[in-house]
């Protein structure tokens, strides 16, 4: 089926290399200072940024930012696209996408279907590609939490979408046959403790992905 993998929440060289060296089509640098995953370092995000070759995309994730925050992470040269997982209206996805010149991921967080259908009717029509992530824990992701996969069973999206929400080597390849997904996302379920990627579970994880 050829299913595309986000590999989120980098923070160091090595498991950005396990990344890359796996296959992750993706990958995800956290600009959000509650998150344990946050990269603080505009010269770190550009060194980890710099070790990514073209044919894998950077992802930028920013919580309801302003534009001189996400103007400064796009001055190390190290985000391709941003990824949008708080409040943001689809009038802010709009302005983004214009003033930056950059493709937009805006995550829905997702805790009944009626969470889809809104999402799909407010952000299909400006954002790049959709996300939809479990709306459970205090952070806006990397939870470790699911949500109900059947909500997604069936359901046509109009742009390319992720599924997000507390996959790891183990359930990724269920959750695909029942969503459907071309696209997954993963953070903490490649992680060996909170905060700290696995590099072992980032080529488990990639390797299930890679054969469905």
């Amino acid at each position: 089926m050829n299913v595309r993998a986000k590999i989120c929440g980098l923070s160091t060289p090595e498991t950005v290399d396990a990344a890359v060296e796996a296959g992750a089509d993706f990958v995800g640098f956290v600009t959000f200072p509650r998150s344990p995953r946050h990269i603080e370092s505009l010269d770190l995000l550009k060194a980890l940024g710099a070790r990514v070759p073209s044919r894998v995309i950077r992802v930028g994730l920013f919580v309801d930012a302003d534009d001189a925050l996400i103007d400064a992470r796009l001055a190390t040269g190290a985000i391709d696209m941003l990824q949008l997982h708080g409040a943001e209206t689809a009038e802010r996805v709009a302005a983004l996408k214009a003033s930056t010149g950059k493709p937009v991921i805006k995550a829905i967080k997702v805790a009944d279907p009626a969470d889809v259908e809104r999402g799909i009717a407010a952000y299909a029509g400006v954002a790049d590609r959709l996300m939809f992530d479990a709306a459970d824990g205090t952070l806006p992701g990397g939870n470790a939490k699911a949500f109900d996969w059947t909500f997604l069973s069936g359901r046509t999206v109009p742009v390319p979408w992720f599924l997000a929400g507390g996959l790891n080597p183990g359930n990724v390849a269920e959750a695909v046959r029942v969503t459907g997904a071309r696209a997954v996302d993963v953070s903490s379920g490649v992680e060996a403790a909170r905060g700290v990627k696995s590099t072992e579970l980032i080529r488990a994880f990639l390797g299930a992905v890679r054969v469905l």
